[in-house]
Parts: structure tokens; C-alpha cells; sequence
């Protein structure tokens, strides 16, 4: 059966001071939903798999802290049986871990589970184009269970602080891999992690590289296999987990091993290296998606979520700031008692919340990291 896992363990330093360690930015209501309410990036995760995978056997990795959270506001992986689809973290060992014990207790629950791994924090639109083409990414693993699938994003310009995938021959022997005539599967050729602008420049031009989205669709056990074959201390690791899952030890288990696992990504503990591999046991594949596809992990980002008024200043929160002879401003506000004003200014960042207020040039948004680790751990 088909199983799915969202991964919402990320911290959102680049989204200080809203962000903060126990109101992450997966957890911020802090996105227009289609109805005009205010929701978060993991409940628009949760809307974006509805109709793909039964509700029972959908999942969240996260971490151990936001539990209390994520049953207030995402109530649907809580359900009937308690939490037991909330999968909490005791520390973040990257993504390959949380992969691994996903697939470890996919493969203890249904020895022929095939899962998809999705993103917390990104807009992804239209939501029918996201479901067809994760579609065709079961199909490519329940035809062939060597199959590794991850999804590329058309690039929009070139992006250097995104990692790209190289489609090699294309593969059409696959229900609704063809569309329009044309395929959008395809074998890989070559992963490569954020290039420098000419390089960027080079792969946007050539039409045979997409963005590396960070999904994923596999089966339990294939990935399982891969993992022992890459990463053996991982495996054991999370394999002794599964074990205890769903035990009185379960909690236990997790606590004692989760932090001793190797911490490195999935893309270079397992996706890397197997596609190098050419011995016939793995085949990892990408199906192309034509979606707008906005990964919501800095201010500058967040802010084309929102219209622009005619200056190009954008601006979210209940209180309607005062912007005059400026343009290009970004203005976030968590309170409607509070006036924000800014005169003569342009291509400003001000984020105001209760305990912080943010102002930076926008250019300058990717340092953020640098300040917010300055920060008094009272204000993290």
C-alpha cells in the first residue's frame, strides 16, 4: 500500500523572529489558504496529499517538541489511535534519518509499502498538477521496485542555492509518463548541489536540469537495502528503532539511539551514490513537474506569497502599515496594536513581532543566520 511522510523538522532561522524554536516556521499560520484563513505550511502540506493517500496511513516527522502543536493544529495525524503517526524526533539528524525511520516502520506495518517523502515548507501550485505527477512517481516504483524516484521543478531562472538533477534517457514504458507527446520521466544523470551562476546559467539553458525538489516516492525495503549499502551504522540504527515501534519500549528506543545516528542528508548518504551505481540493483529516477513551486525559507520568499501594491511593497499582518515615498518593502506584523511607519525607504525588510523587531535590506536576508546566531537564547 501507499504510505506518505512530511517532513517538518526544520528550525527556520532565516524566518527570525517569527520563527522561533517552539513556533518553527512549518508551524507559522502565516500563508492564505484558498478560503482567506491563515494556515501553516505544514497544514498546506497535509491539504496538498488529500485524495493521494489514505488519511491512516499518511505521517509526520518531526520534532518531539512540536507533538502538542501538531495535534492542536493538524489534528488529522493524531486521529483515532492517539499519535502514533506523528513520528517525533528527540534532535534533528538530517534528512536521511528521518527517511530511514520512516521507512523502517513503513516496512514493519506492510512489507511491500511504498512511500512518498514530501517537504513542509514550500507553496506548491496547482495542487492537481503536484498529485498527477507524485502519481506517475508510485507508478515508476510499483512497476519496478529498483526504483529510486525523486522530483526536479522546471527552473524559473537559475538558482544558486538549490541543488539540480540532471534527467539522462527518458522512460516511457510507465502509465501517464508521457504527457503532451512528451515524457516527463526520465533516468538520472547526475546530481549537482548548488551551482555557482555561470554553471546555473549554463544547466537552465540547456533544458536538461530541474531544481532538486526534496520529494521522493520509493518502496520501504528498496530504500532500506540502499541505506545498508551506503550508510550501514544508519540502518542498524533505525532498523532497532522499527523494532521497538509500537511497543512500551518505542519511546525509549528512540530517545537512546535516534541521537548516536550519523547526521547527513538523504540526498548525499543515498541519492548520490546510487545513482552512480550501474550493477542493475538500483535505478534512480525524476519525474519532471511543470508546478510553481516556492520554497518559503527566507523573508524574501515568504514575500512573493503576497501581492505587491503598486510601489511593490508587500505587506502581511492585521495592522496596515504607513509606507511613504518607498517602495520594495517587505513589512510583517504579528500584532494589530502596533503602526509600523516607514518614510524615504526602500527595499527594506521590518518584521515586527511581541518580544522582536527585525529591519535589514533585503539584499542582505541570507545573513540573517548570522545574527539570529547572536540572538539571546530567550529570543530563539
Amino acid at each position: 500500500m501507499r504510505y506518505a511522510m512530511i517532513m517538518a523538522g526544520g528550525a527556520g532561522t532565516r524566518l527570525w523572529p517569527m520563527s522561533r524554536k517552539q513556533q518553527p516556521k512549518q508551524l507559522l499560520k502565516f500563508i492564505k489558504s484558498d478560503d482567506g484563513r491563515s494556515i501553516s505550511l505544514l497544514e498546506l502540506a497535509a491539504q496538498r496529499i488529500e485524495g493521494l493517500i489514505d488519511p491512516s496511513r499518511s505521517f509526520i516527522c518531526t520534532s518531539e517538541s512540536y507533538r502538542d502543536v501538531i495535534r492542536r493544529d493538524v489534528p488529522q495525524f493524531a486521529g483515532k489511535d492517539g499519535d502514533s503517526r506523528i513520528m517525533g524526533e528527540p534532535m534533528g539528524r538530517d534528512t536521511v534519518n528521518a527517511v530511514g525511520f520512516a521507512a523502517a516502520v513503513f516496512q514493519k506495518l506492510d512489507k511491500d509499502a511504498s512511500f512518498a517523502v514530501l517537504t513542509a515548507d514550500h507553496v506548491i501550485e496547482p495542487r492537481d498538477a503536484f498529485r498527477s505527477r507524485m502519481e506517475v512517481g508510485f507508478k515508476l516504483v510499483e512497476e519496478d521496485p529498483r526504483r529510486l524516484v525523486t522530483f526536479s521543478i522546471t527552473p524559473t531562472y537559475p538558482a544558486t542555492g538549490f541543488g539540480y538533477v540532471e534527467r539522462g534517457t527518458p522512460i516511457r514504458d510507465v502509465p501517464d509518463a508521457m504527457v503532451g507527446g512528451k515524457p516527463i520521466a526520465f533516468h538520472v544523470e547526475r546530481f549537482v548541489e548548488k551551482p555557482d551562476l555561470p554553471r546555473a546559467q549554463a544547466y537552465v539553458q540547456s533544458g536538461q536540469f530541474g531544481w532538486n525538489s526534496g520529494m521522493f516516492v520509493w518502496k520501504a525495503r528498496t530504500f532500506l537495502d540502499a541505506l545498508k549499502q551506503f550508510k550501514p551504522e544508519n540502518h542498524e540504527g533505525v532498523m532497532k528503532i522499527a523494532e521497538a515501534w509500537g511497543t512500551k519500549h518505542q519511546r525509549e528506543a528512540i530517545e537512546k539511539i535516534y541521537p548516536t545516528l550519523p547526521k547527513i542528508s538523504v540526498d548525499y548518504a543515498v541519492m548520490e551514490p546510487a545513482s552512480k551505481e550501474r550493477n542493475g540493483k538500483l535505478a534512480v529516477c525524476t519525474v519532471q513537474m511543470d508546478v510553481k513551486w516556492l520554497d518559503v525559507g527566507s523573508w524574501p520568499s515568504f514575500g512573493e506569497t503576497l501581492s505587491p501594491d503598486s510601489m511593490g511593497n508587500r505587506v502581511s499582518g492585521p495592522a496596515q502599515p504607513l509606507i511613504v515615498k518607498g517602495k520594495n518593502n517587505l513589512v510583517v506584523s504579528s500584532a494589530g496594536d502596533h503602526t509600523i511607519a516607514l518614510l524615504g525607504c526602500d527595499d527594506l525588510i521590518v518584521v515586527r513581532t511581541p518580544e522582536a523587531t527585525l529591519i535589514m535590506p533585503r539584499a542582505r536576508a541570507e545573513e540573517l543566520k548570522d545574527l539570529h546566531a547572536l540572538v539571546d537564547e530567550r529570543l530563539k
